[in-house]
């Protein structure tokens, strides 16, 4: 049997985990890595031969594109060259999806992976449907929230886990649960009950996700949100309805006595999922997940703290002076989303929880930025 050619682009904790596991099957290999680090100092880094810094090599020797760098601007770049070919993409990057992932959805093949939390939601989805159940509550656990960690603290849980600064920074201030719950809400047909989310306390994912469905009674559309819990595993959950002569049934199954009941998904393995999404799209099945051609949500910039004019924003994502909250784009159509903002700089005072605005910044151009330019054009043009 031949192998499919599966091209990595990056090389961090998601990408050199995934690349050790398809190293391992017989039906996928690694064809190519992309990275931006110098390959004859990466010895003893896996399938070292098949490193390279070429985005042509990459497209050359690859049925697929795994994307994971967790770079928006760099992943963006490289995506449109893969689909100039041809090539479908996977991604395990909600802030590449979010910024510019509706952009790539109208061009050519693109989905999130299982693994990470939207993935994983998308899965348990397309499982409760299936059963008949009817959405309610797209729902996130989240173990720990501090909207304004200091860098000392995040210094120490980066070298703990194993993670870099940013990275630990945006799931400690919310800009990560924020992104992953806006690609939910726009890939699934879901809306969100307020800007910034509800995230209801909970140590209790039934009893949280019925607060949130309460909550949401009254709007047409499912909600995406989360609940925050220190005791529950990181995992995700639906709460939804089913028929009213199902009832008895799903009493007699343990899921209570309605009209809502809660599935949950108690884990989500990142790059050990990833195969699952890379075998559904080589059998032909489809896109899991993507931000859709017409998202209604987007991720703003918020100031953690003042901000003055000439302040240079090198990378708003996992930063000490943004962070992300999901908000509706029809309401809030001039605010940068926080994927876009790269090497800008501010040229305006900003306060303490301001949104920043387009007029507040100037930004370099890049594909991301010609993508959410092309965002609100369409949005305008079906207006």
């Amino acid at each position: 049997m031949q192998r499919a050619k599966i091209g990595v682009i990056g090389t961090g904790l998601i990408a050199t985990g995934l690349i050790r596991l398809i190293g391992k099957q017989e039906d996928v290999s690694v064809s190519r890595i992309l990275t931006r680090r110098n390959t004859t100092d990466m010895v003893g880094y896996p399938f070292q031969e098949r490193l390279t810094n070429s985005v042509d090599e990459l497209i050359e020797h690859s049925d697929l594109i795994v994307e994971c760098s967790g770079d928006v601007i760099y992943g963006s770049k490289v995506i449109e060259r893969a689909m100039e070919a041809g090539l479908p993409i996977v991604t395990m990057n909600a802030e590449l999806q979010v910024t510019t992932g509706s952009y790539f959805a109208r061009k050519g093949f693109i989905t999130e992976a299982e693994g990470d939390q939207p993935g994983c939601i998308a899965a348990l989805d397309e499982n409760v449907k299936q059963m008949g159940f009817k959405p309610v509550v797209y729902g996130n656990i989240k173990g720990f929230l501090k909207t304004n960690p200091s860098k000392e603290d995040m210094e120490f849980w980066s070298k703990r886990n194993g993670t870099t600064i940013g990275m630990t920074t945006s799931f400690t201030d919310g800009t990560k649960v924020q992104i992953e719950q806006a690609l939910v809400a726009n890939g699934l047909g879901a809306t969100i009950a307020k800007d910034g989310l509800l995230g209801f306390a909970s140590d209790d994912a039934k009893e949280g996700g019925e607060q949130l469905a309460r909550a949401a009674e009254g709007i047409s559309l499912p909600i995406s949100d989360y609940i925050l819990s220190s005791k529950l595993p990181p995992g995700v959950f639906i709460t939804a309805t089913h028929d009213e002569d199902q009832q008895d049934a799903l009493r007699y199954y343990k899921m209570g006595m309605g009209p809502y009941y809660t599935s949950l998904t108690n884990s989500h393995l990142c790059h050990l999922e990833i195969l699952k999404t890379i075998r559904r799209v080589l059998d032909g099945k489809g896109v899991l997940l993507n931000n859709s051609e017409q998202p209604t949500i987007s991720v703003a910039a918020i100031a953690k703290r003042k901000l003055d004019v000439g302040q240079f924003i090198e990378r708003a994502i996992g930063s000490f002076d943004l962070r992300g909250e999901a908000v509706r784009i029809e309401k809030n159509e001039n605010h940068v989303p926080i994927g876009v903002l790269r090497n800008a700089r501010l040229k305006k005072p900003i306060e303490e929880g301001e949104m920043i605005q387009f007029s507040d910044v100037d930004i370099p151009e890049s594909i991301a930025l010609k993508a959410w330019r092309s965002v609100l054009k369409e949005r305008v043009a079906i207006k």
